[in-house]
């Protein structure tokens, strides 16, 4: 059996792991009527499901990235998942500023990984 290659495997859990930590932060925005108690007992719930993916991530990863790669691989795909969150899920526009910000975000990704002479 072939195994996959240590970048794709992090980040492949990163991602997921964020598309959980994304809902637990901000999908209760649609039910503003529910109690905050229990928005707060199900975003534990669905953070927990994030830190089993989350972990893993890091541990598989670190060696293969520093801790400052890998903090920053989690930065850009938590603003890529939020981005398509916001305007997918809670159907809010992004503007030019934000893509902006964005990129400016990237263009530090590219600071960090660049490997300098």
């Amino acid at each position: 059996m072939m195994s996959l290659p240590v970048p794709v495997i992090t980040i492949g859990l990163l991602l997921a792991s964020n598309l959980f930590m994304t809902f637990a932060w901000y999908g209760h925005l649609k039910f503003k009527a529910a109690p905050l108690y229990l928005v707060i007992l199900v975003s534990w719930g669905i953070a927990f499901f994030e830190y089993l993916l989350q972990v893993p991530a890091n541990r598989i990863g670190h060696g293969h990235f520093s801790a400052a790669e890998l903090k920053t691989i989690q930065e850009v795909i938590t603003l890529t998942v939020f981005a398509a969150f916001s305007v997918l899920y809670l159907k809010e526009p992004l503007h030019w500023n934000h893509l902006l910000g964005f990129g400016f975000i990237a263009i530090g990704a590219f600071f960090i990984f660049h490997k300098w002479a």
